[in-house]
């Protein structure tokens, strides 16, 4: 059996020059459940909106050891086997913060945005709080107490939890064969997330008002993987 790595990462901002200043690990297997966290010191000083979010300073962090150096990192190295699953939500973000502190991934890997998305389409949003009270991830945090896990909203190992409980709930969708093919390519959306035509089905504007998504997609800067595929098949740009 695998072992399933829930991760997730506080960071300085959302930059390309941003790096973590929190990481956490729940790693499980048949036999146990491990919890890791640990603040990070980071070569860039954590910006103002980012504490307003995660409430982490540059006080908090500045006797910390680098990311790179904590226990928790050596942890994710000592899993990072082609056997075992990388579990995130948006995880290519996560991924791409840790390749900072020079992770090179070996896991499988599940994004459980990506599935929600596809499993779960009339969720209203997808943000992990969201979806924590949204699916009642919420009346199974109980055991998160036994595990000395403190249930804050955006901090690490708290969204870490939440994580594990979002990914135990779409295994009543699909299996974790499944959520890894699910999560190996863009979703297809049925609505567009924010703007004009927010809550809209992108198949009705594509019709009605093509010109706002051909905007969209000229003008929107990093836009959402899944977003700008959905936009390209529903306007028949996808060759």
């Amino acid at each position: 059996m695998p072992k399933l790595l829930f991760v997730d990462v506080e960071t300085t901002g959302l930059e390309e020059k941003d790096r973590i200043c929190e990481l956490a690990l729940i790693v499980q297997d048949a036999a146990e459940t491990t919890v890791a966290s640990s603040l990070c010191k980071s070569p860039k000083k954590i910006g103002t909106a980012a504490m307003a979010v995660h409430h982490i300073t540059n006080e908090c962090i500045k006797d910390a050891l680098p990311c790179a150096k904590t226990a928790v990192y050596a942890l994710l190295e000592e899993q990072n086997t082609q056997e075992n699953v990388l579990i995130g939500h948006n995880v290519r973000f996560d991924l791409s913060m840790l390749e900072k502190e020079g992770f090179a991934v070996r896991l499988k890997i599940v994004d459980t945005l990506r599935c929600v998305k596809a499993l779960i389409p009339e969720c209203e949003q997808f943000g992990l709080q969201f979806l924590r009270y949204e699916l009642g991830l919420y009346k199974d945090e109980a055991v998160a107490h036994e595990l000395g896990i403190t249930l804050s909203s955006h901090r690490a190992l708290s969204d870490a939890w939440h994580l594990k409980l979002l990914y135990e709930h779409l295994l009543d969708y699909a299996c974790l064969e499944e959520l890894i093919k699910i999560s190996s390519k863009p979703v297809l959306l049925q609505k567009l997330p924010f703007g004009k035509y927010a809550g809209r089905y992108i198949e009705e504007i594509s019709e009605k008002d093509p010109a706002y998504l051909h905007w969209m997609m000229g003008n929107i800067e990093d836009m959402d993987e899944d977003l700008s595929y959905s936009i390209g098949r529903y306007l028949g740009l996808d060759g």
